[in-house]
């Protein structure tokens, strides 16, 4: 019979000299490093990279700061886990785009999220969680190569794809800014956004539907910035990509093992937000085997109606187009102007209630794929969804130029670098032929 969460934190811990493994040293594998190490337990995380961040070639990504009403960088201080140890941009204001390309301003008194760095630099935030785990006093092994039978904690990366996004990095001198777009012809089903931080910006497109010839959906979202924000002065020396994999498992501690982070299917299913989901993860799992609470039952109550409500979102996302797009911008701005605050916006869309909760009933599920993975777990996977017709368009005149602008970068020692986005092959590509 296989033992509770509980219970084997019990055996555990009355097991103190026991080494606990953990596969993988990204953010949520090394959260519970750390918090077992503070403990005063032997911890070794193994990944089969040479570094924590390495997946990641200085990708900016955002924190979010509303799924919950207690700001996130609190919470990690209150878990033994410090913030500082990485750079932290924060914004209170974005620019919200309508596919008619009209250019709102969203705005919260209270910190909306924050951007970081992800990859190997110094002030990225994996390697400031690497830090806070040597510190700790666990021993970190790469290029280690270990069976997940091996392990108590599983925190790899993604698997399948349910989605990607390509991006430019560039020099600029525009001022630290943030847009986010919806246009379903630039992003098939998603949003496209662009991040300055710091005299370096990235313009990214993110794609819920496969397509053919996919780097014209770049090239196009480029052309539109650059129109737009004439004062952008971009100058690319990098390409970039990422693939997601988006599932929900039918339990999270199996057969003695934690499953945590994208390991455990634990990101929002709508716009991609993961990194708060994978380090509370991490500490779920720690406090779990420290006797501190119950894993499963942690992950339950707080993060997979978070989960679920994200997919059903998804689910009516997937469903619409620009017009409903420009609607759900323009009841955005309405309920800022009535609240002096755009956040509790956000907070409704992402936050458990009862549209979401029936969406995902009644539909939810559906529109997963029932999976067994080669571990033996049973998990829903959503599926890399078909282009539409919509989806097929040359790109016009201003993206050649942009295409033709990469080129000659590229041959001066640009780098495209979308080969190591995942455990797994790289971000997928499809041939004329097909679907």
């Amino acid at each position: 019979m296989l033992q509770t969460g509980q219970a084997l934190a019990e055996a555990m811990t009355l097991a103190s000299d026991e080494a606990i493994h953990i596969m993988g040293a990204g953010l949520s594998g090394l959260a519970a490093a750390t918090i077992l190490a503070q403990a005063g337990r032997e911890v070794h995380v193994h990944d089969a990279r040479d570094d924590s961040g390495a997946r990641f070639d200085g990708d900016f990504q955002g924190i979010e700061n509303w799924s919950s009403d207690t700001d996130f960088l609190d919470q990690m201080r209150g878990w033994g886990l410090d913030p500082a140890e990485f750079k932290l941009t924060e914004f209170h204001e974005i620019d919200v785009i309508c596919p008619e390309d009209k250019i709102r301003k969203a705005w919260s008194p209270k910190v909306a999220f924050r951007v970081i760095e992800r990859g190997t630099a110094e002030h990225s935030i994996d390697q400031g969680m690497k830090r806070q785990a040597l510190a700790a006093g666990a021993n970190l092994h790469y290029k280690s190569r270990v069976k997940s039978d091996d392990c108590h904690i599983i925190a790899t990366g993604p698997k399948g794809t349910s989605a990607v996004a390509y991006g430019e990095i560039f020099h600029t001198t525009y001022p630290n800014h943030v847009a986010f777009h919806f246009n379903d012809k630039l992003a098939p089903g998603a949003y496209a956004y662009l991040i300055v931080v710091d005299g370096i910006g990235l313009i990214c497109t993110c794609l819920w539907r496969k397509q053919k010839k996919s780097d014209r959906f770049l090239n196009e979202t480029i052309a539109w910035y650059d129109k737009h924000y004439p004062d952008l002065d971009r100058k690319p020396f990098k390409r970039v990509g990422g693939k997601g994999d988006f599932t929900i498992n039918n339990r999270y501690f199996v057969d003695g093992r934690y499953y945590i982070g994208e390991s455990g299917g634990l990101q929002d299913f709508m716009w991609g937000f993961g990194m708060r989901y994978a380090i509370t993860s991490g500490v779920f799992a720690a406090h779990d085997i420290l006797g501190k609470g119950d894993y499963e039952k942690a992950v339950r109550k707080h993060l997979l109606p978070l989960v679920k409500t994200s997919a059903a979102n998804r689910f009516l996302m997937n469903r619409v187009g620009d017009r409903a797009f420009s609607k759900i911008v323009k009841m955005w701005m309405k309920d800022q102007k009535k609240k002096g605050d755009g956040l509790p916006f956000i907070a409704w869309m992402f936050r458990p209630d009862l549209l979401r909760r029936i969406t995902w009933g009644l539909f939810g599920k559906a529109m997963l794929k029932k999976e067994i993975t080669a571990d033996g777990r049973k998990i829903w996977r959503l599926p890399f969804r078909r282009a539409l017709k919509r989806d097929q368009w040359v790109q016009g005149v201003e993206a050649d130029a942009v295409a033709a602008q990469w080129d000659e970068i590229r041959r001066f020692g640009g780098n495209i670098s979308f080969t190591n986005d995942s455990d797994n092959a790289s971000i997928p590509t499809y041939s004329d032929d097909e679907e």
